[in-house]
């Protein structure tokens, strides 16, 4: 996952100021919300200031060029990517491919990848010998179109421009005249220069090869990739292999293959683990060279099919016009007014980051399960970032995209059926990255939430195994973060955690914030069986869901580790996983009233709260803390939650620039995190059913939901000064007491805020 930058700017920002550059109302009516769209936004490295991992404090995000949540992402390549470092990262100045990845975020590995890349001059296939420069002013960037001009030799220079769908992509190459131009296909891209800490490659190496063929017949390069970047993270799999097939509209005369630094001119198939294919030829000037790759987990001839059925012909502009309309029924399912451009686009582009993981992984009524190593029927997800996306995310889609819930817990359930847990986090397989088993929050809220078209007997058995069972070995491991694999981690600790009550920190890493989320998970899945009727199994879960409560250490007021002889651990800061004692104190979301009361009181525990925010310990940029801006509204002091609000959906956290997102998105959490807090409304606990209401941050808001519902926000006399909330209503009704129910939010109306410039003290 990602230690992430903090960052606190000095001062309250001008109110959704947006960013630094100049904000203009200009013709919004005559503009789609996929106009809005920046996809550049969160591509930088860097983030807002100095933070816990120097160099990778940035969005984690990429200009990709795909469907709403399309298998294959299709983007420029920027450097040789690997786990750690995004395919595309905007502070770079030259390209060295297009290419079709399934890098899901910055702190995971790409898989089944392959690239494609014009060049002019003597052939070099290296990517370092390949790269081309350009000038950020030559790029244009959006959801279902990108295009950038590479500089060659003297004035001359290629244009690249993509257009993507699912499966398969379109790029479309403007040449300038040359005597040599090439077309360079890499394959697969072991390069044991870019081994580290996060990244071993000398078991793939000796183990893996790729695989292209110049089929010059059928003027087409087809081939597969075996590789997965985090493949030492989780099981092998004998049978995964990403397949391609890649055509042109230019006829295949001259072509070859090449592995490593060896270039093989006339041959037709090369094995290898750095290596591929080109094809050369003439162009005179501004000739046009279209080239369009299918790709597939199931087989080349699948990939023939999913190019047939996505892009049956060689029009590339009708890809991109099939895919805009795409994104633009996406993301109209919330509309906006009364905000300036700017804001807009900032909105916008979160919505499109919330509306791209998990990824769709079936491919037309079949898909490959990376949990059994077989292709099966049916429809399938992946790349789900749990130990984020089931905070904020998850719970958004249940409204914005109600149609896929059902889908992606269905997925998590073959997942389990076929590997033998849900996963933690799937790359396209399990790995024991970060920590509790978090599908059994995705799972138990969309239940409550009324979702039934998946199996909940099923449901419950995946559920119920997370909370009982407890992983092999689990008494003699430690389950380090990203230890090399051995077996499912699962939850690591849960025979202490059901023994003593807690996770002993001598025995298990990240002891205190594995306590803390499997209690969240607990209560979770005892949602699921109280609906059930599983009367018993609700009582033991409810109980579990306490055990928070354990590694409470009420001398010092903190959540702190605790040894297996029932000690509190002389390193108090030890014990947590991403953070510190203030990070994990408030973690227990499910049971805010608790919290509550083992810290002495609403008083005491508003005031350890407030130090939080004001000493400068609270972490915007990771999500622990994302419900912590609500929870001042359960001991009296909702005003407190609509000051933070804010001051977090501002500029202080987002803007619309490169560096643009404060901390990785992850997946989509940091932007869904963005959007429940400009709606005025956020899941604090994943399976209550209840949302905890902050403040409106725009006058007036439109969700599109089911079966032709609408809700409508409107924030009368919200302005600069007026950002707290005087009165809500629903309905018409009265709400006094800041929490609404999923069931309300989902049923359509019109939930009122009357706002006032000074604090509604109760």
């Amino acid at each position: 996952m990602q230690f992430k930058r903090s960052i606190y700017l000095l001062g309250l920002l001008t109110f959704l100021c947006g960013n630094n550059f100049a904000q203009t109302k200009g013709a919004q009516q005559t503009r789609d919300e996929v106009d809005y769209v920046n996809p550049l936004i969160g591509t930088a490295i860097k983030g807002f200031g100095k933070g816990l991992l120097e160099g990778n404090g940035g969005g984690g995000t990429m200009p990709c060029v795909n469907v709403p949540f399309a298998m294959t992402n299709f983007v420029a390549q920027t450097r040789e990517n690997k786990m750690s470092y995004m395919v595309y990262q905007y502070e770079d100045n030259s390209v060295i491919g297009l290419t079709a990845s399934h890098q899901p975020t910055v702190w995971m590995g790409d898989y089944g990848y392959v690239s494609v890349m014009p060049q002019v001059g003597k052939l070099r296939v290296l990517p370092k010998e390949r790269v081309l420069s350009f000038d950020h002013r030559d790029e244009v960037s959006k959801p279902y179109y990108y295009s950038v001009k590479l500089k060659t030799t003297g004035a001359d220079k290629i244009k690249a421009e993509i257009a993507g769908a699912n499966t398969c992509g379109m790029f479309r190459f403007t040449f300038p005249k040359a005597d040599q131009a090439h077309i360079i296909i890499q394959g697969i891209n072991l390069n044991p220069a870019l081994k580290d800490w996060a990244n071993d490659y000398t078991a793939r190496i000796k183990k893996l090869k790729g695989y292209v063929y110049v089929d010059t017949v059928n003027n087409e390069i087809t081939g597969y990739n075996p590789d997965r970047q985090s493949a030492q993270l989780g099981p092998e799999l004998k049978n995964f292999k990403g397949y391609f097939v890649i055509k042109f509209n230019k006829q295949i005369k001259k072509y070859g293959t090449w592995d490593k630094q060896v270039i093989n001119k006339g041959s037709h198939e090369q094995y290898g683990t750095r290596m591929g294919a080109f094809i050369s030829f003439r162009t005179k000037a501004n000739d046009e060279v279209k080239v369009v790759v299918a790709t597939s987990f199931i087989s080349i001839d699948q990939a023939r099919y999913n190019l047939k059925r996505e892009i049956p012909d060689w029009d590339f502009d009708k890809v991109v016009s099939a895919t805009r309309n795409q994104w633009q029924q996406a993301l109209k399912s919330i509309q906006i007014s009364g905000v300036t451009n700017t804001q807009k686009t900032i909105f916008y582009t979160a919505m499109f980051h919330t509306l791209l993981f998990p990824r769709q992984f079936s491919e037309y009524g079949k898909y490959y399960s990376a949990f059994d190593d077989k292709v099966h029927h049916g429809s399938s997800y992946n790349d789900y970032s749990l130990w984020d996306t089931f905070r904020a995310l998850h719970p958004l889609l249940t409204l914005t995209q109600p149609q896929r819930v059902d889908g992606m817990v269905e997925s998590l359930l073959q997942m389990y059926k076929e590997g033998g847990w849900m996963p933690m986090w799937p790359n396209p397989t399990y790995t024991n990255i970060m920590i509790g088993t978090h599908a059994d929050a995705v799972v138990a809220d969309a239940y409550v939430k009324g979702f039934r078209g998946f199996n909940t007997k099923l449901a419950y058995e995946a559920l119920h195994k997370d909370s009982y069972d407890a992983p092999d070995g689990d008494t003699h491991k430690r389950w380090g973060d990203r230890d090399l694999w051995t077996s499912f981690e699962a939850r690591g600790g849960l025979t202490n955690y059901h023994k003593l009550g807690y996770i002993p920190v001598d025995k298990t890493s990240e002891s205190v914030s594995r306590t803390i989320e499997y209690a969240v998970d607990d209560y979770a899945v005892a949602q699921v069986a109280k609906g059930l009727g599983k009367d018993d199994d609700y009582k033991q879960l409810i109980a579990w869901s306490k055990n928070y409560q354990n590694v409470y250490n009420s001398a010092t007021g903190f959540m702190a580790p605790r040894n297996s002889d029932g000690s509190f651990s002389a390193k108090p800061d030890s014990g947590f996983t991403e953070g510190t004692k203030w990070t994990y104190t408030f973690g227990a979301m499910h049971d805010v009233p608790g919290m509550i009361k083992i810290m002495g009181g609403e008083k005491k525990f508003a005031d350890k709260l407030t130090r939080n925010f004001t000493e400068g310990h609270y972490h915007a940029d990771n999500e622990p803390g994302h419900h912590y801006l609500y929870l001042f509204n359960y001991c009296g002091m909702p005003w407190k939650t609509q000051e933070l609000v804010r001051e977090h959906a501002s500029s202080q956290n987002f803007r619309n620039a490169p560096v643009g997102i404060n901390g990785n998105d992850d997946c989509g959490q940091t932007s869904a995190w963005y959007i429940f807090n400009t709606l005025g409304f956020y899941p604090v606990a994943p399976a209550s059913g209840s949302y905890s209401i902050g403040a409106p941050q725009f006058p007036y808001m439109v969700l599109n939901l089911q079966h032709g519902k609408k809700l409508v926000i409107k924030a009368t006399g919200l302005s600069a000064q007026n950002k707290y909330v005087k009165e809500i209503t629903f309905n018409g009704k009265p709400i006094k007491d800041y929490q609404i129910s999923h069931q309300d939010i989902a049923g359509g109306g019109t939930l009122a805020f009357t706002m006032a410039g000074t604090p509604q003290k109760l």
